[in-house]
C-alpha cells in the first residue's frame, strides 16, 4: 500500500523503539518524513535508510528547538501533513513509590506539553493541507492503573488533549487522533528480556507488543481511510484492557 503517497509526516522520537518504527511505516506507505530525536546518531542513521527523509535533532522539552525543527521540515519538503508524537517514557520511579514533585513536573513537561509544542508548531501548516492529521502515542497507563503515576497520569493527559483539538480543529479539517499501546519490546527491556516473557501471560493474545503493531494504527489514523475518526484513542494493547477472564481457569 502507498496510502501516504506525497504526504509529509513529523515524527518525534524517531530514533528508536515506536517512533522509529512509525517513520518507517509512513514512509513505506509513501510518505516524506522527517525524523527527528534527542539522539542525533540514531534519526541519522534511520533516515538514511529511508527514500525520502531528513533527520533533525529535536528536544521536545524546549519550545524553540520544536519550533525550529517545524520550520525547517516545512521549508525542506514544503508542506506538512501529519504529526507522530512518538518522544516520551518513563522517566522514572516505580508504582509502588510515593512519586516526587520534580518526578511528576518532568515526566508531564517530557510527556504532555511536549505533545503540545509540536502541535503548535505544526497546527498552521496542518490547517493548509487537505489531510492534516495528528496521531499522539499515549499508553494503555493511560486508560488504567497500570504504571507510574506520573506517567499515566500525562499519557492519560493525551487522551482529553486529542479529544479538544479534535473539536476546536475539526472544521479546520485537521484530525487528532491517540493510539494507546500496551507493552511493546522496545530497548527499555533490552536489560531484561526475561521481563517481556512472563508479561506474555497477561495478554489474551499470549504476545506482548511490537513496535510495528503500533506504527500500522498510527499509518491507518494517518490515513485518509481514518478521515471521518478524530479525538478517539484506539488500545493496541493485545487485550489487555478486556479484563483477567483469560487467566481464570
Amino acid at each position: 500500500m502507498r496510502g501516504l503517497e506525497g504526504r509529509v509526516a513529523f515524527v518525534t522520537g524517531a530514533g528508536h523503539g515506536i517512533g522509529e518504527a512509525c517513520a518507517r511505516r509512513l514512509a513505506a506507505e509513501g510518505a516524506m518524513v522527517a525524523l527527528t530525536d534527542i539522539d542525533t546518531a540514531a534519526v541519522d542513521s534511520v533516515a538514511s535508510e529511508l527514500p525520502e527523509a531528513a533527520a533533525y535533532h529535536c528536544d521536545t522539552t524546549d519550545s524553540a528547538s520544536v519550533t525550529a525543527t517545524v520550520a525547517s521540515t516545512v521549508e525542506r519538503f514544503g508542506r506538512l501533513d501529519i504529526v507522530v508524537n512518538a518522544a516520551g517514557h518513563n522517566l522514572g520511579g516505580t508504582a509502588d513509590a510515593e512519586p516526587t514533585e520534580e518526578q511528576w513536573l518532568r515526566q508531564y513537561d517530557f510527556t504532555f506539553v511536549g505533545a503540545v509544542r509540536c502541535v503548535e508548531a505544526a497546527l498552521p501548516h496542518l490547517r493548509a493541507s487537505p489531510g492534516g492529521a495528528v496521531v499522539l502515542i499515549g499508553s494503555i497507563s493511560g486508560l488504567a492503573a497500570l504504571g507510574t503515576e506520573p506517567y499515566g497520569a500525562a499519557k492519560a493527559g493525551l487522551v482529553n488533549l486529542a479529544r479538544n483539538l479534535a473539536a476546536k480543529h475539526g472544521p479546520s479539517g485537521v484530525r487528532f487522533n491517540v493510539v494507546a499501546p500496551g507493552t511493546i519490546a522496545t530497548r527499555a527491556f533490552a536489560t531484561k528480556p526475561e521481563a517481556l516473557d512472563e508479561l506474555k501471560a497477561i495478554y489474551p493474545l499470549g504476545r506482548v507488543g511490537q513496535p510495528a503493531d503500533v506504527a500500522a494504527a498510527v499509518a491507518f489514523l494517518a490515513s485518509d481511510e481514518a478521515s471521518w475518526i478524530t479525538g478517539v484513542t484506539l488500545p493496541v494493547e493485545g487485550g489487555l484492557l478486556t479484563g483477567p477472564g483469560h487467566l481464570i481457569g
